[in-house]
């Protein structure tokens, strides 16, 4: 459902991917953050497969080597005492806007157009966001951003900035464009908007098999209007095994069968549903139909300040809805399921010999190493690892592991740590994004954006 304003803020925030994104005319000339030695990573791994209480993973180059349960010879072993898993995927966002911090908003809304034309949502918003867009910092705020995510484990998200530049050195795995050499995603943000030409394109694409997953902002609110959003989709020729269907909170029970006998997905973000209309999707009856579920935390404004926190929320609403409690399940709606729902099995979401090396450790808290992770926050994350470049961790263990220390270092809840930003940059065209410079400009924009470490 669109909001009636045409401003700049709104063309970039529905900005949605409807068509494949251009192949490169030459591969991308980047940098590599600093060599790091051949190392492996003792602790507790989680797989989608197995759970190693005393496993060890080896890293030193883009894939990731063996995971065994006896120690590797001939290269140092990171003793972390914590939890092993893949990089978190986060399957709803919006991240140019997570600079912003946390609304209250004074009321609840019928749908998502109430509050887009609100005048406190222009006010936290919309204005602020203005300022940035006029400053040429939108590419600023997205940075900012994926440092957010990936300090909270995520190492791939949904719902990037259309903004090339950005695209074009992105620092988290942007699941809804050209990755890993190809483009087999899209995303809509308003579904009225999409007609003619774009609509045209879009279904012959899935005729064409040409797409694995397309994400639909459905059906958010509680109010009728938001509940026909699903028989537009249907007339769109949309309800298909590739929809993947974002909130989904006004859909009826019969709507939600439908919805399953069409092999179609959901992606639930509980935190920004509950805070912007009182009710969230009812995905113990999704499971029930066995629609595939996975967690995105939206935005900051809205949503929870990360992925772990929003684990957290989805686990309450759960049992609030009367579910059963499954942490396994939880963690696997951020890992190997949603990367399942994103047609990416094989490439995110898992710890196995020979896959892309993003990897997450966390600080063990609970005996149950699944439950572990669902009492984590962004705090208890160690380590982080992207392609094999070690992006974030503990400052002993980056000076431990790099050639040629050179990262930031930054006070993280008390910890220090230290974030090494220098990959995928192009080369010869841009510096590494720091994060003091990020947070410089941000600031000189506009004094109340939302910190990261918080």
């Amino acid at each position: 459902m669109a909001s009636s304003s045409a401003d700049p803020f709104e063309a970039d925030y529905t900005a949605g991917v409807l068509e494949a994104d251009p192949a490169p005319a030459q591969p991308a000339d980047t940098v590599e953050a600093v060599p790091v030695r051949e190392f492996a990573l003792a602790g507790c791994v989680l797989s989608s497969d197995r759970v190693l209480e005393r496993g060890f993973v080896r890293l030193g180059g883009p894939t990731l080597g063996a995971i065994t349960d006896t120690p590797p010879s001939g290269v140092e072993i990171v003793e972390t005492d914590g939890v092993i898993l893949p990089g978190l995927v986060d399957l709803h966002g919006h991240p140019e806007y997570n600079v912003f911090a946390p609304w209250e908003p004074p009321t609840t809304y019928a749908n998502r157009g109430v509050w887009r034309d609100s005048s406190e949502y222009e006010t936290l918003v919309k204005k602020p966001y203005a300022r940035f867009r006029a400053a040429d910092l939108v590419p600023t705020l997205t940075r900012y951003a994926e440092i957010r995510a990936l300090v909270g484990g995520v190492t791939a998200v949904q719902g990037a900035s259309v903004n090339a530049r950005v695209l074009d050195e992105a620092l988290v795995r942007n699941i809804d464009r050209r990755i890993f050499g190809q483009h087999r995603a899209r995303s809509i943000i308003d579904l009225d908007s999409v007609r003619g030409d774009s609509l045209q394109t879009l279904q012959g694409d899935l005729a064409d098999n040409a797409i694995d997953a397309i994400y639909i902002h459905l059906a958010e609110g509680v109010d009728d209007a938001s509940r026909a959003e699903f028989d537009l989709l249907k007339s769109k020729q949309l309800l298909v095994p590739q929809a993947v269907i974002i909130h989904g909170t006004a859909l009826s029970d019969e709507q939600m069968q439908e919805l399953a006998g069409a092999g179609a997905k959901l992606v639930w973000s509980p935190q920004s549903n509950l805070r912007l209309y009182a009710a969230t999707t009812p995905v113990k009856r999704a499971r029930e139909l066995r629609i595939p579920v996975g967690i995105g935390a939206d935005w900051v404004p809205s949503g929870s300040l990360s992925t772990l926190d929003e684990l957290r929320v989805a686990r309450h609403q759960l049992a609030f809805q009367d579910a059963a409690d499954d942490p396994r399940a939880l963690v696997g709606m951020v890992t190997w399921d949603a990367a399942a729902i994103a047609g990416l099995t094989g490439r995110v979401g898992d710890l196995q010999p020979g896959m892309p090396a993003d990897v997450c450790v966390l600080e063990r808290c609970h005996e149950d190493p699944w439950e572990s992770v669902l009492r984590s926050d962004p705090s208890a994350v160690q380590l982080v690892t992207i392609g094999g470049n070690l992006v974030y961790a503990r400052t002993d263990w980056y000076d431990r592991l790099t050639e040629d220390p050179h990262g930031e270092h930054v006070w993280a809840w008390g910890r220090q740590m230290t974030l090494d930003t220098t990959y995928s940059v192009r080369t010869g065209t841009s510096t590494p994004p720091r994060l003091a410079e990020l947070r410089e400009a941000i600031l000189g924009a506009d004094i109340a954006a939302g910190p990261i470490f918080a």
